[in-house]
């Protein structure tokens, strides 16, 4: 498994090692993984080079630390298909999950702001901000804040809001959602953030913000949405076509 004499650094062959056998289910999400002392001695390395590999794995996800325990293998991550424009639950529920939601603030504004202009508003015309935590099987996934506004939705309260926001706007509200612009990018969470997330302050997290316009009125913006995942348990995924025009 190791080879020594190879140009390919020994703390990488580890890792490929490690990954292998989580790929392979010979080791499980939530088994605990052998000691730094126990990979060193069995393979006649240093601690040092277990403990990079064992870091950069912790890092990228797949395995995890409990104080005084030792480090164990992590859930697999939700991977998300951004080629279509679903929500949250929408997204759970494919994946037999069981999605809810706990409302943390609902407020309506009228005053003019960034969000407002995002929104296509005109001066004093009303938008809610409303804040939820996004849970899968009681898990908390994403922090999520949504702007809308009220001439296009309505009066909102918190019984709309316990299930997903784009079934509310579509079978209660009658207007059909046909397409999002969104933009992903990484980053560290904040206290807020991360208490709502049950993760620690710094820790990464992925953001995305989407806009996503009605067919009726003509690409009018029904929301503007920012969604804070777990980076530990989320990751996105895109199929890219090549476009002809740039071959050659």
């Amino acid at each position: 498994m190791i080879d020594k004499n190879s140009p390919i650094p020994i703390y990488y062959q580890l890792e490929e090692y490690i990954k292998h056998q989580i790929d392979k289910q010979k080791w499980l999400p939530g088994e605990l993984l052998p000691s730094e002392r126990e990979f060193a001695e069995q393979y006649h390395i240093s601690r040092m080079t277990v403990r990079q590999a064992i870091n950069n794995l912790a890092a990228a996800g797949l395995l995890y630390r409990v104080k005084g325990k030792g480090t164990f293998i992590a859930q697999p991550k939700f991977e998300h298909d951004l080629s279509g424009l679903t929500s949250f639950t929408e997204d759970m529920k494919q994946r037999g999950l069981t999605p809810s939601n706990q409302l943390l603030y609902i407020q309506l504004h009228n005053q003019p702001s960034q969000i407002a202009h995002k929104l296509q508003l005109q001066p004093e015309e009303a938008y809610y901000e409303i804040k939820r935590i996004r849970f899968a099987d009681k898990n908390p996934l994403a922090f999520e804040i949504i702007y809308t506004p009220k001439k296009l939705v309505g009066e909102l309260e918190e019984i709309h809001l316990q299930g997903s926001f784009y079934q509310y706007i579509e079978q209660k509200v009658g207007k059909h959602i046909i397409v999002g612009n969104q933009t992903i990018e990484g980053a560290l969470a904040t206290k807020e953030q991360a208490n709502f997330l049950n993760i620690q302050t710094g820790d990464p997290v992925l953001i995305m913000e989407r806009i996503s316009y009605l067919d009726q009125p003509t690409e009018i913006p029904i929301e503007f949405t920012q969604t804070i995942y777990r980076a530990d348990k989320y990751k996105f995924h895109l199929t890219l076509h090549r476009d002809e025009k740039t071959k050659g």
